[in-house]
């Protein structure tokens, strides 16, 4: 459904000139989720971002159905609502003094077309439910929520206009541990039952592990190793994968041994 095809992405003129992303190409079906990882400064973010057209790519394509993605601002509305991102920082990404309610009906204000034909308040509520939320939230202003409930708020105000590929740039990295797993487990059902194909940015394997079906690893702009979770985390080829899984493994035994 969603193909990255030899993307390059550079920043700064001549000599300052700083290739953040280096010939990448990756592909995401329909109803699949592709976990794209690797440390910062990888070049992970800058994928995620040209895929949903915040960045201009320097060279290569993406595509959805092989129809080729421009900047977001030239896209036709159906390829704005078919790609929408959920953001790291869950309340930067949202307005503080906006209600939730205000912040879904400006997303359907948007994008009339996938605006409920009924009662905008009951669509809201069963959007709410949708994503663990009580429809009590959608009076509540964005500042007084915890960050989980502002994530939820987030994939709500994505989900609102019905996409195809959710792109979630290190959705889960800003929250406590077992608020991650809660998020996690919501995109796994999500995905399910609305037939997501998703894009998961992680420099965490471990997180990654629980929700990809497959994966490809990034080091200092390229595309070093991809295919099955399984596979790469079970057997990882290259030397730096097996440092990110190391590195993961070793994590999760210090925290069991506290």
């Amino acid at each position: 459904m969603l193909e990255v095809r030899d993307l390059t992405v550079a920043f700064g003129r001549r000599r300052s000139r700083f290739v953040a992303v280096d010939n990448v190409s990756l592909a995401v079906a329909a109803d699949e989720t592709v976990g794209l990882v690797g440390e910062s400064g990888s070049g992970k973010t800058t994928v995620a971002r040209a895929v949903v057209g915040l960045v201009r790519p320097d060279a290569g394509a993406v595509t959805l159905d092989g129809v080729r993605l421009g900047p977001v601002g030239r896209r036709p509305a159906v390829q704005q609502r078919a790609v929408q991102m959920v953001f790291q920082d869950p309340r930067s990404s949202l307005n503080p003094l906006m209600t939730v309610a205000t912040i879904v009906n400006e997303a359907w204000r948007t994008h009339p077309s996938s605006a409920p034909a009924g009662d905008r308040t009951t669509a809201l509520h069963r959007l709410l439910d949708d994503v663990g939320l009580d429809a009590s939230v959608a009076g509540q202003r964005a500042d007084e929520l915890s960050g989980g409930q502002c994530q939820r708020v987030s994939i709500a105000r994505a989900l609102a206009v019905k996409p195809r590929l959710l792109v979630c740039d290190e959705a889960v990295s800003a929250l406590d541990v077992s608020v991650q797993a809660q998020i996690l487990r919501l995109l796994v059902d999500l995905r399910e039952r609305h037939h997501l194909a998703m894009l998961f940015i992680s420099h965490d394997l471990g997180v990654v592990h629980q929700i990809a079906d497959r994966i490809a690893v990034m080091r200092r702009g390229v595309l070093v190793e991809q295919g099955p979770a399984t596979a790469v985390l079970g057997s990882p080829q290259h030397e730096y994968t097996r440092s990110l899984l190391d590195a993961a493994l070793e994590l999760n035994t210090d925290m069991a041994e506290r």
